[in-house]
């Protein structure tokens, strides 16, 4: 019996396929043939201009390393700078002089326990405002605002942030303090006066005034930290929440805030290292008074605000080296929170988070 033909080609028998004309080569040899061939290039390059390719690498090293270190060499050189400068106040007061109350340039007693007080509570206060605002404005932009609006409305907080400290100030002294007497002072007084916190003078000027005026300015650096470790909260952790039948609100305080709070602590820390440090608009706007007041109405000092009233005042040798010393206080305390938020921050996003418009 003959084999059946095939109907499309008549002269090869059904079941017989044609053999191809070269055999397909297996992925294995086309990676050996493809690292072979960028060998030979390479080797090519390399015996044509030996010094031309390893000259450039070399320079381009020493560059980069050279940047890297001058980083820390910038922040060695500030500290001995600092350290050197208060030689004079550290071996007259010692340790005292973190908790002495005195501050009298003309006696030659110095204390820096006033400005502490005045730097941490203004801080606080600043922090007890700007985060429930800044989380809010996080949650809002990241979570239920429409696209069209995300932009906008993130381009206005981060506006805030780029305004100078001066202008701020001189919004305060023109703006909010006569506000604060008139209006905000009086009715404190008269609802939450029997606290102690809220009594005595209403001059507009005082730590209250300081710690709106700092909240304002720590608003874009939190809100801004929230968005980065919100955003990287994996979207089907989001999902996850909703399929359990949860409503919005209860996906973003469980599937969202929970997982990401650890990088919104680290956004609050960094937060107050920019108030800790903040000068022009708080020394504007807090009143300029070393004292120690329980009363948020009165006056008071931070320890930036002291090194830039005083510093061109500063007569005499122990003098200058005091104030030195409070740079030098404060330069520690912002190094070190810098340094824990940015752990925190990069503890949560695995330091990939990126701002998401």
């Amino acid at each position: 019996m003959s084999d059946s033909v095939d109907p499309m080609n008549p002269t090869e028998p059904l079941g017989q396929l044609p053999k191809p004309a070269t055999a397909i080569p297996s992925m294995a040899q086309v990676s050996k043939e493809r690292k072979t061939a960028a060998s030979t290039v390479l080797q090519k390059i390399r015996t044509s201009h030996p010094r031309a390719s390893r000259i450039p690498d070399s320079v381009f090293a020493v560059i980069i390393l050279l940047s890297a270190i001058s980083v820390f060499a910038i922040v060695v050189l500030v500290a001995w700078e600092l350290i050197d400068k208060s030689r004079l106040s550290l071996h007259q007061f010692g340790i005292g002089f973190f908790y002495g109350h005195d501050w009298d340039p003309v006696a030659g007693s110095f204390g820096a326990m006033p400005f502490i007080y005045g730097t941490l509570v203004s801080s606080f206060l600043a922090l007890l405002m700007a985060v429930p605002l800044s989380i809010g404005v996080a949650v809002y932009v990241t979570e239920m605002c429409p696209q069209r609006l995300r932009a906008i409305i993130s381009f206005l907080v981060e506006l805030l942030a780029a305004i100078p400290s001066v202008i701020y100030g001189l919004w305060g002294i023109f703006v909010l303090a006569p506000l604060l007497r008139e209006y905000v002072e009086p009715f404190l007084a008269r609802t939450l006066g029997w606290t102690g916190l809220f009594t005595g003078p209403m001059y507009g000027l005082g730590m209250l005034a300081a710690g709106i005026i700092m909240a304002i300015m720590v608003v874009p650096v939190i809100a801004s930290i929230t968005r980065e470790v919100m955003t990287a909260v994996p979207q089907n952790q989001r999902e996850a929440v909703l399929a359990l039948g949860a409503t919005r609100w209860e996906m973003i305080r469980m599937g969202v805030l929970r997982n990401a709070r650890i990088g919104i602590v680290g956004g609050v820390i960094l937060g107050l290292g920019r108030a800790l440090g903040e000068t022009m608009a708080v020394t504007m706007v807090i009143g300029n008074r070393p004292e120690i007041a329980k009363s948020l109405f009165a006056p008071g000092y931070t320890m930036a605000s002291v090194i830039a009233n005083e510093f061109t005042e500063a007569t005499g040798d122990l003098y200058l080296s005091a104030l030195v010393e409070i740079g030098l206080a404060l330069f520690i305390v912002t190094l070190i929170v810098n340094a824990l938020a940015r752990l925190l921050v990069w503890s949560i996003t695995g330091g990939t988070a990126r701002v998401r418009a």
